[in-house]
């Protein structure tokens, strides 16, 4: 093998992997936040509301668990603006990840809610709690704690898939790695780089998660 190693190009443009890098994080977080949001509504519906509402919910987290990611980014990207809905690629790029992580989560909340037992429900009635706290500290608490792990793992997954939306040049750290590659060539050094980026980005998120279950749940173990 007489391939020699030159990862100076790639030192050279840190400031781009980095500005990549802080997008791919910036997209990724505000994702899963807005995607929680959409599966705790999603697996309300499905648990609690009408039978309209829950087939609709059904409908959509199967939708998009069958169909792949690239072709849902292309939808929203080029088809929208069919109907008079112009996105640039970054919030094209954030819709989708929300609409991907709030139907791949749903599931995941629905299954948490469904291990609460009725009797704390009708306990919380009991000593006159609303249903709205009732909801809150009586089933979305315990079952988001009792989720978390997996809920973090589909998060982790989520900042990982967002190298997709290079595809729509969404400014994130593969879409700059691409344009690096097509000025340098050297493919090899910077794709090396940029896979140990993504792999420390897993990691803080990772720790990011640890500290906030321990600030949330751990905390309310240790309070009993």
């Amino acid at each position: 093998m007489n391939y020699v190693f030159q990862f100076g190009d790639v030192f050279n443009a840190w400031p781009e992997l980095l500005l990549g890098a802080w997008l791919t994080i910036r997209l990724s977080g505000l994702a899963m936040i807005l995607g929680l949001a959409v599966a705790v509504l999603c697996a309300l519906g499905k648990t609690q509301g009408p039978r309209p509402v829950r087939w609709l919910v059904d409908v959509y987290v199967e939708v998009i668990r069958n169909t792949p990611f690239l072709v849902q980014i292309f939808i929203i990207f080029f088809g929208l603006p069919r109907a008079g809905i112009r996105l640039d690629a970054n919030e094209a790029a954030l819709l989708a990840m929300v609409i991907n992580a709030g139907a791949y989560c749903t599931e995941i909340v629905r299954a948490g809610i469904e291990t609460i037992h009725k009797g704390q429900i009708e306990a919380g009635l009991a000593l006159g709690l609303k249903r709205l706290q009732i909801f809150l500290y009586v089933v979305l608490f315990p079952a988001l704690k009792a989720i978390y792990p997996s809920l973090t793992s589909q998060f982790i997954l989520l900042m990982l898939t967002s190298s997709v939306v290079s595809a729509i040049s969404a400014e994130e750290l593969t879409a700059v790695a691409n344009n690096l590659q097509s000025q340098t060539f050297r493919s090899f050094e910077i794709y090396i780089v940029v896979t140990g980026m993504y792999f420390a980005m897993s990691l803080m998120f990772a720790g990011a998660f640890a500290l906030i279950y321990r600030a949330v749940f751990a905390r309310t173990d240790a309070a009993r």
